[in-house]
């Protein structure tokens, strides 16, 4: 295992928009006519317009967040030739995850019934290369799905995991159900690689008056330290735990994004950062491409930000 930390340079091809064109469709879960079914919660979904087989990313969003606040960054990661679906798993929510879990493992079970129905002509969605991810809360319940917390198991196999900036919550010193945390190094029973994406800011206070949005203890160290090999971690140093979001998050819960956590200077270095390195990730895993996620490791391309890398593989 190695830990270093790499200096900033400019830019990289997958930090950058890729060849496809894309397009986002929204799906919602009354979306019925006679040719298709529809989902178990209204989704977005970016794709590539132009004909192919493309492999499958589904992203959870945070906590009371709205799947289109990461708009721009799956459009980044859906141009390089990837399908990646955002549901919309709640609007309003409790502490309690298992509602997430259920309905994700729904919405996976959903895609070889559904997906096809709502893609453009010959956009073909490959189901035997999925994978699995989610920002902050939908992290944990990526997680916890992955690890089988519920019992809960989907018909279609994961081929690979991502938590960006995922969080473990505590209430009351105790932690949220169902829990996901184990604290016992390398506990986290997964046949699949691992990538974990942190922020250094996110376990700052941006005031008195409210925990950091990331706390130390529940966050993206802790859910790495778990993991068994392959397993790869980036913590992009100066940006925060909301930093991926679209530039313009409308709404109080949008504007919320820019007051309760504690953010870099600009987002769209985060954006294209996170973007980059899920799609070096998924092409290593699920297209026996490690190029790019090599090139990153050892800091023979150009990258958006400076970050810390730490790896088991």
């Amino acid at each position: 295992m190695c830990s270093y930390i790499c200096s900033y340079l400019s830019s990289t091809s997958v930090f950058d928009t890729g060849k496809y064109t894309t397009e986002i469709l929204r799906v919602e879960s009354e979306s019925y006519t006679q040719n298709n079914v529809p989902p178990p919660k209204p989704l977005l979904i970016a794709t590539p317009h132009e004909a192919g087989e493309f492999s499958v990313l589904i992203f959870l969003h945070g906590y009371l967040l709205y799947n289109s606040f990461y708009s721009q960054l799956i459009q980044h990661v859906a141009s390089h030739g990837f399908i990646v679906i955002a549901p919309q798993l709640y609007t309003v929510a409790g502490p309690d995850t298992s509602d997430e879990i259920h309905s994700a493992a729904a919405i996976t079970n959903w895609l070889s019934e559904g997906l096809c129905k709502f893609l453009p002509p010959n956009v073909i969605p490959n189901l035997n290369k999925v994978a699995l991810s989610g920002h902050s809360r939908g992290g944990k319940t990526a997680f916890a799905l992955s690890l089988r917390r519920l019992n809960i198991s989907t018909d279609i196999k994961f081929s690979a995991l991502i938590g960006v900036d995922p969080v473990d919550g505590m209430d009351k010193g105790k932690q949220i159900p169902p829990p996901v945390l184990t604290y016992v190094p390398h506990s986290f029973d997964l046949d699949m690689p691992v990538m974990v994406i942190g922020s250094g800011l996110g376990e700052v206070k941006r005031n008195p008056l409210f925990p950091p949005c990331a706390p130390k203890g529940v966050n993206h160290e802790n859910f790495f330290k778990e993991c068994k090999k392959p397993a790869w971690y980036f913590v992009a140093k100066d940006y925060g735990h909301s930093d991926m979001l679209d530039d313009d998050t409308k709404g109080i819960r949008g504007k919320a994004t820019y007051c309760l956590c504690k953010n870099g200077d600009s987002r769209k270095p985060m954006r294209r950062f996170v973007g980059g390195v899920i799609v070096a990730f998924l092409k290593a895993y699920l297209q026996d491409d490690y190029g790019d996620l090599l090139a990153i490791r050892d800091m023979h391309v150009s990258l958006p930000l400076e970050f810390k890398f730490d790896s088991y593989v």
